[in-house]
């Protein structure tokens, strides 16, 4: 069984493994063993402190497989982004050209440097073993992320967002880093990657341009990923969209890719969150997929299990009682999740209920 939990120092052999093969290159994971080594020290730190806002904690989470130990993914969260450094993306505007005397008035695409997410808190890192199948995982490994912002909401922003990669052909090669970033750092896109500290280095506000770029002046091969997520992104996009992220006004300044935001409030891990009590069971239930997590001893933890429909805590509810609905896991699931029969367990929806207005105005976006 794969479940999601903080990461060790004793994970840092296998951390290591995943920086250094991870592609896209993840630069929240440094590929240098004693910088790594401090990330995950300040993770752990970060799990442990008592913390009434955001600061500059940094969460780290590993996707496990209960049954050989191997770690086979990662994410992370980060507090603040730019808490000690502005971050860094670009801001899409509208600049309006006009002329009285030549009865001009044009409306002009344009990227202006922005530090407007500095402060607001950021899914970051997300990485998973490309021998896994199915998507199961990916939705596992990233929103679990968002469950434990549910559970503990004080330690992040109203607001979280997220930066997806934006395309890059086979070899790498960002058609916006050779239009826009090459012009003015004079070296290769990955190389940047490396050194970019999650868009928030100074170096950034040095040599990027200050002024608004003019989109219509760029190359049309620039012009045209502005905003797309790379294919190999394409499956973070539709798990963004299903926990309730939108693309924003704003593109990664390296590689345009989108930045997708979202109001915690709106998630589907914050709306659709319900406690529930666990039942022991023999075998797995009948119903629908949840994500289910714990802090049981103040670990967390989270997994994927198959859960009933709440009815008796529905029909409990009309009467005016509060029954917690139940939580029916197998052995394998509690011991995962460490939880025992009785214990509080915290429960979304793996997927979105959509009426059928948003299934055809979703059909007629794509």
């Amino acid at each position: 069984m794969l479940f999601v939990r903080p990461a060790r120092l004793s994970d840092l052999d296998a951390i290591a493994h995943m920086a250094r093969t991870a592609q896209p290159v993840l630069h929240s994971l440094p590929h240098d063993r004693a910088a790594l080594e401090a990330r995950i020290a300040l993770s752990e730190d970060s799990f442990r402190a008592q913390v009434d806002f955001p600061g500059e904690e940094f969460y780290l989470f590993v996707l496990e497989d209960s049954a050989t130990g191997k770690l086979v993914g990662t994410s992370s969260i980060v507090a603040a982004a730019g808490y000690s450094e502005p971050f860094y993306a670009f801001r899409n505007d509208a600049l309006i050209h006009a002329s009285r005397e030549l009865h001009v008035n044009r409306k002009i695409h344009a990227l202006t440097m922005s530090h407007e997410l500095t402060g607001k808190s950021r899914l970051a890192g997300f990485y998973i073993d490309p021998s896994l199948r199915g998507d199961a995982a990916a939705h596992l490994m990233s929103r679990a992320r968002m469950m434990y912002v549910a559970m503990n909401r004080r330690r992040f922003t109203p607001e979280v967002f997220s930066l997806l990669l934006g395309v890059t052909d086979d070899a790498g090669v960002s058609p916006f880093w050779e239009a826009v970033g090459r012009k003015f750092f004079g070296r290769d896109f990955k190389d940047i990657e490396m050194v970019s500290g999650g868009r928030s280095r100074t170096f950034i506000a040095e040599v990027m341009p200050a002024y608004p770029l003019y989109v219509p002046l760029l190359p049309e091969s620039a012009q045209r990923v502005l905003g797309e997520p790379d294919p190999s992104a394409l499956l973070a996009y539709e798990i963004h969209l299903e926990e309730g992220f939108e693309t924003d006004r704003y593109v990664d300044i390296f590689d345009a890719g989108p930045v997708m935001t979202a109001q915690v409030d709106r998630t589907s891990s914050v709306s659709g969150n319900e406690t529930r009590t666990v039942r022991e069971s023999a075998s797995a239930a009948q119903g629908a997929k949840y994500l289910v997590a714990s802090q049981h001893g103040g670990e967390f933890r989270c997994a994927l299990a198959t859960l009933p429909e709440a009815v008796e805590a529905a029909n409990a509810a009309r009467h005016g009682a509060h029954v917690p609905a139940s939580a029916p896991l197998d052995a394998a699931t509690r011991a995962a999740l460490n939880v025992q029969d009785g214990e509080a367990v915290r429960c979304a929806p793996l997927y979105r209920e959509t009426s059928q207005n948003e299934d055809e105005s979703m059909g007629e976006a794509q």
